[in-house]
């Protein structure tokens, strides 16, 4: 029994020592830490941090158990490991001995592995939660009392309109007041009023506000949306539509905390909204800078202390009051506002509305003929869950790909009559070369009789379309060819390349996220006038900065050829907004839809054909 004791211990050292040195060769990669045979003050946890949910309450817990002092502790953003600033060597050498592989702050009451560190990492004490919060955005700690807290949710559980939402949203509980807030559009329509206004309950808080309502466009709000959060819950990076909604939106967070992301350009400031506070998005804050939630079930905020620790969200019943517009908007934050996005001469509304078939032209259809071959080399892997939807058809169905490219899908299940068709001559050549069934044609106006197709799919092709009207077709024409009893699918870009708090495919091929933020903001600057030399003076399109966030919904993406004149073109892109897919489904006849879903950065929608008296 001694001798099986004995192994256990050497057995579990040894796994010590090698969990010990695998963590300290990912931190020296990290931030050049260096690990010290002889005790220092410093004291670096190896394998726990924020990003596994430790507390600094926690963390000096167990550091006072064992006897040891300490005087900070040091988290750091997304890392799985943090570090101690000891009182002592004596204070340190009791905290190492008492809790190296003894104690379990893991996830799930997994052990800890420590280890003496030479010194702390460059950034170590810089925080995001320093930066100035944005102009014009205000948060009110303590805005209701408990009692008030529980006052305005009984009233708003009562009557109001329950949206009925799908896909991402389907989890969250959403209320309207006065008018319906429309998701996908982000905005209203004032010509349909609901039954319910918003509760006399509130109205305590209008009085709180005459501070701040002086410079304000309104003084009391006309429509309240409410959000119901669980865990996990966020939403994406957005703004509330200039032409909607007057200066400036409120936000009543009751039950439980959470942070929130501001977000301009590369800048990007974190706010916590505390249980019971009042957020006020006005001017610059409300007009200029998107805002989001993370779905997460764990913040990371600023601690007592000044440093970082951890912070797990309950639900959390947001109140949003808003005013109505009535007429456009005049601000003068041109970047989201959607009524100086339109107001543009009158060549140029051409160009995007009337004749969208010139920027497809110029922007979508010429540019795939030139980098066909090129493209098709980065396109040789099927999705999983596109492959998934083909291999649900019964052997020897007919299956149309809209928009197939190289004809990645076209052989993805052999069992079928898979048949494609695209616009770029270029890439149904390498279509050709591999014996594909493949024809050329428009999205707009496919040559194959109605009701024909057991199956269509329709990847990336739609978001090249410019304008509504264009997208919407392309949809009736998949619905058109579709046979009772067909299904489709469709993938669009998502303008929101996260979820669940994880970065798309898209996002992560980001080989600049690691450089110095002021070197590669000088290289996306250069970027961004080198490519807007090619376009003429009148181009009102944003030019979109490869693998980052989108900040615009119509766009430009460059695509730069591997040649040795390694040449830009720019790609047109209308990136979808949560739920804009399935609003546009909702509009086919005849059709209904069975799935949405997000993946890698899309948003897909799969709909099925139903017969005229089904109806």
């Amino acid at each position: 029994m001694h001798v099986e004791e004995t192994q256990q211990k050497v057995n579990k050292a040894k796994k010590a020592d090698k969990k010990q040195r695998r963590c300290l060769a990912i931190i020296k990669n990290d931030c050049e830490v260096s690990p010290s045979d002889e005790p220092t003050t410093y004291l670096a946890i190896l394998n726990v941090g924020l990003s596994n949910g430790l507390t600094e309450e926690c963390l000096l817990m167990e550091a006072a158990a064992t006897g040891g002092k300490v005087i900070q502790v040091v988290m750091l953003p997304g890392k799985s490991y943090c570090f101690l600033i000891c009182a002592s060597l004596e204070d340190s050498q009791h905290i190492y001995e008492g809790m190296h592989n003894i104690s379990t702050i893991g996830q799930q009451g997994a052990v800890a592995y420590l280890s003496y560190v030479k010194q702390l990492p460059a950034n170590a004490g810089k925080s995001e939660w320093n930066k100035p919060l944005p102009n014009g955005l205000h948060v009110i700690a303590d805005f209701v009392s408990e009692e008030e807290e529980s006052t305005l949710l009984r009233a708003i559980g009562g009557d109001g309109r329950t949206s009925e939402v799908t896909g991402t949203l389907k989890h969250r509980n959403v209320k309207h007041f006065g008018f319906e807030f429309l998701y996908g559009s982000n905005n209203v329509d004032p010509s349909k009023p609901l039954e319910q206004s918003i509760p006399s309950a509130c109205d305590i808080l209008w009085p709180r506000l005459d501070n701040f309502a002086s410079t304000w466009d309104w003084s009391s709000p006309d429509q309240l949306t409410v959000n119901e959060y669980e865990p996990g819950h966020g939403i994406p990076p957005h703004v509330d539509t200039h032409s909607a909604f007057l200066d400036p939106i409120l936000s009543l967070s009751l039950q439980s905390d959470v942070v929130m992301d501001f977000r301009r350009g590369d800048d990007q400031v974190q706010v916590r909204l505390p249980r019971r506070s009042l957020l006020i998005m006005s001017g610059e804050a409300r007009y200029d800078w998107t805002h989001g939630i993370r779905p997460k079930h764990i913040d990371v905020v600023p601690s007592a202390s000044g440093g970082l620790t951890t912070q797990a969200r309950g639900k959390r019943t947001s109140l949003t009051f808003r005013r109505l517009r009535n007429g456009p908007c005049d601000c003068s934050y041109p970047a989201l506002c959607d009524t100086q996005q339109t107001k543009v001469p009158q060549e140029l509304t051409a160009s995007l509305v009337a004749q969208a078939v010139t920027l497809e032209q110029q922007n979508v259809h010429e540019v795939y003929d030139k980098i066909a071959d090129h493209f098709s080399e980065t396109r040789h892997t099927p999705w999983p869950q596109v492959a998934e939807f083909l291999d649900s058809f019964e052997p020897q169905s007919v299956v149309l790909d809209i928009g197939c490219g190289n004809g990645k899908y076209l052989g993805c299940n052999p069992l079928l009559l898979a048949v494609g068709c695209d616009r770029a001559q270029g890439l149904l050549a390498v279509g050709r070369r591999k014996r594909q069934n493949v024809f050329r044609c428009d999205c707009l106006n496919v040559p194959v009789r109605s009701s024909s197709i057991d199956g269509c799919i329709s990847i990336a092709v739609i978001h090249h379309l410019a304008t509504k009207e264009r997208r919407l077709s392309a949809l009736q024409e998949m619905a058109r060819v579709l046979r009772p009893g067909g299904r489709a699918l469709v993938y669009v870009w998502a303008k929101d390349q996260r979820k669940n708090d994880k970065k798309s495919t898209y996002l992560r091929q980001n080989k600049a996220v690691n450089k110095e933020r002021t070197t590669e903001q000088q290289q996306r600057q250069r970027q961004h006038q080198e490519l807007e030399q090619q376009l003429p003076n009148n181009n009102p399109l944003p030019i979109h900065t490869n693998r980052t966030e989108f900040q615009q919904q119509d766009v430009l993406v460059p695509w730069k050829t591997k040649d040795e004149q390694k040449t830009t073109y720019l790609r047109y892109y209308h990136v979808f907004e949560e739920q804009e897919l399935e609003n546009l489904v909702s509009q086919l006849q005849e059709v209904q839809l069975i799935k949405s879903y997000y993946d890698q950065g899309n948003h897909c929608a799969i709909f099925e054909k139903i017969s005229k008296n089904s109806l």
